[in-house]
C-alpha cells in the first residue's frame, strides 16, 4: 500500500499527538480538516494492511504495582502459530512476536503479582508442552519511538 498524503499526516498524529479527551478521532478529525467517519475508515484500512497493529495506551505496570517480564521460548515451527495463538489469548500478554533466534518466540507478561505471572507461565508451559524463558528486567530504559510519516520530516 502507497500512504498518501493524508495517511501520513494521520499517522504522525496518532503517534505523536493523540488527544487525551472523550472523542479523541474526532479531534484528530477536526486537526485534519475531514469527517471522523472518514478518519475511521482511514484508519481501518490502515490496520487492515497490516501498517497499524494497535493503538492504545501504554502503562508503566511497576508504577501500577504489576509485575512484568520479558519471555521467550523454543517452538517447533509447525506448532508456531498454534503456540503464538494461545499464548496471545492470555490476558497479560502483549508483544508477542516470533524472532529470527533458537528462542523463536517471545512475549511480554503483565500480572498483578510475581506469583500470579509464574502461575499463568506454569499454566502455559503445561498447556503447549514448552519451557518458557522468564528474562527480568535488570534496568529499564523507555525510549520513546515515533517514525516520521511527512516528506519534510527527514530534512536535515
Amino acid at each position: 500500500m502507497m500512504l498518501n498524503s493524508l495517511d501520513r499526516k494521520i499517522l504522525d498524529l496518532l503517534q505523536n499527538k493523540f488527544p487525551i479527551c472523550t472523542h479523541p478521532f474526532r479531534q484528530i478529525a477536526d486537526i485534519l480538516g475531514i469527517d471522523e467517519a472518514v478518519l475511521l475508515q482511514r484508519i481501518q484500512q490502515l490496520k487492515d494492511e497490516g501498517i497499524i497493529r494497535r493503538i492504545g495506551g501504554i502503562m508503566d505496570s511497576r508504577s501500577l504495582g504489576y509485575f512484568s517480564v520479558l519471555c521467550a521460548c523454543e517452538v517447533p515451527e509447525d506448532r508456531i502459530d498454534q503456540v503464538a495463538s494461545r499464548i496471545s489469548a492470555e490476558p497479560g500478554v502483549t508483544h508477542n512476536y516470533r524472532r529470527n533466534h533458537r528462542w523463536n518466540l517471545w512475549f511480554t507478561l503483565t500480572a498483578p503479582t510475581r506469583d500470579k505471572a509464574q502461575l499463568i507461565l506454569q499454566h502455559l508451559e503445561d498447556d503447549l508442552s514448552i519451557r518458557i524463558h522468564t528474562l527480568p528486567a535488570e534496568k529499564v530504559y523507555k525510549i520513546k519511538l515515533s517514525l516520521p510519516m511527512q516528506e519534510d520530516d527527514y530534512a536535515d
